[in-house]
């Protein structure tokens, strides 16, 4: 489901909240997408990238943020 409004979520070791989201990443958050069933979400879009996260480990819930520009500039 794509959400236009911020999500808070949680891993075990941090909270994200959109202030802590935004100022991470430098960028304005503008859609999520959560899957069926999952707490925290496939996709983030912001106003320049789509933000593809990653989960690290097995035992414990961490993640990674993977930052793909929205349009980028072919010459």
């Amino acid at each position: 489901m794509i959400l236009c409004k911020w999500q808070d979520f949680t891993t075990d070791t941090e909270t994200y909240t959109l202030e802590l989201f935004e100022e991470s990443l430098g960028d304005e958050f503008k859609a999520m997408m959560l899957e069926d069933g999952q707490d925290i979400p496939s996709f983030i879009w912001t106003t320049n990238n789509v933000v593809m996260i990653k989960q690290n480990a097995r035992m414990y819930k961490d993640i990674s943020f993977v930052k793909i520009p929205r349009n980028p500039v072919c010459a």
